[in-house]
């Protein structure tokens, strides 16, 4: 039975292979075990760690689901959660040597700091929009000699005045009741300092953009997180003692911080201290004295979630808001399925 339990709960890495990569959870698969899903056992069962937490990053455990709802949950953060960005380019004037395609590009790229929770989709052939689904830039700068340069300055920073032009240079213009609605200053680029063009004396652009909400399956601009990715924690397990200059030799097969050779007795011994930080290199493996006393196992249930978000919102909030999406996704298939069967009754 114990055999049973590992196949059923834990990847295992091998030399050469890696065995139970493929999910059991269904009913059937094991005689003597209910795998049928319900409710009660789902909730016993699932639950998220907040691991760390910053202005840009999150990781966080989710534990107790299948890989497919897992990956349904990254796909979406990365493809589904809306986000603001600049969507439509009016070009009134652009003598820099970057080409207006290639500057609309850069544009469309830039981080918008604004929640979308607060705007509407725009509607299509809607080319003006409005308040309520459009922010409006305006991007006006003309690059012209500083008077005051030394007489050998060869800096083009000393020498010319806007010769950089980065994304401090948009200005929210509002437009309808957004004034009422937001604080000056409030939407912005979440950078100042993104290069989008280098200028030199005479030349100039004058251009007006139209930031609308969209998601990162319509186009990669929207997605709101720079990484969305999970990883299966790690396992190590000592099978027997290891001990004297083996330790020494176990403890460097892996990352800092997972193995600790510790003395009892006056003999130095392996003890593992943190698997979490190993990154399944299998290196030990291919120590003949220690392959045998080690195994390496990754828990099926056990997701590690790193997410990145560009800085147009809060990680937290990302993360909230695809629950939110997977729910009512969830809540969709099974309307969908009750209308199929009243149908067919």
């Amino acid at each position: 039975m114990a055999a049973l339990h590992e196949t059923r709960t834990r990847v295992r890495l091998r030399e050469h292979e890696v065995e139970n990569p493929n999910s059991s959870d269904f009913p059937g698969n094991y005689v003597g075990y209910d795998d049928s899903w319900n409710h009660e056992k789902f909730v016993e069962n699932f639950h998220i760690d907040i691991v760390s937490l910053t202005e840009t990053e999150i990781e966080f455990d989710m534990v107790g689901i299948d890989a497919a709802l897992a990956n349904a949950f990254r796909r979406i953060l990365l493809a589904e959660v809306p986000s603001m960005a600049i969507e439509k380019v009016f070009i009134y004037n652009n003598t820099s040597i970057v080409q207006d395609e290639i500057l609309a590009h850069r544009l469309g790229l830039i981080p918008i700091k604004a929640d979308p929770r607060m705007f509407e989709y725009r509607q299509e052939g809607d080319e003006d929009g409005t308040g309520e689904d459009t922010i409006e830039f305006t991007l006006k700068v003309k690059c012209t000699r500083n008077p005051n340069a030394a007489k050998d300055a060869t800096d083009p920073d000393e020498l010319y005045k806007h010769s950089k032009v980065t994304s401090d240079y948009l200005h929210w213009t509002p437009i309808g009741r957004q004034t009422d609605t937001f604080a000056e200053g409030s939407i912005h680029s979440v950078h100042d300092d993104i290069l989008l063009a280098k200028l030199r004396p005479g030349q100039e652009m004058d251009i007006r953009m139209h930031c609308v909400k969209g998601i990162g399956k319509d186009h990669a601009k929207f997605s709101p997180v720079a990484t969305a990715s999970y990883r299966l924690l790690p396992e190590v397990v000592l099978t027997q003692p290891v001990e004297g200059d083996r330790a020494d030799k176990l403890a460097a097969c892996f990352s800092p911080g997972v193995i600790e050779v510790r003395e009892v007795d006056g003999v130095k011994q392996a003890v593992v201290v943190n698997a979490r930080q190993d990154t399944c290199s299998r290196d030990v493996l291919r120590h003949e004295d220690l392959k045998d006393c080690v195994k390496l196992n990754r828990v099926r249930d056990h997701f590690i979630f790193s997410v990145e978000t560009t800085g147009a919102m809060q990680p937290e909030t990302l993360v909230a808001e695809a629950i939110k999406i997977l729910m009512a996704k969830s809540r969709g298939f099974k309307t969908h399925l009750e209308q199929l069967g009243s149908q067919q009754r």
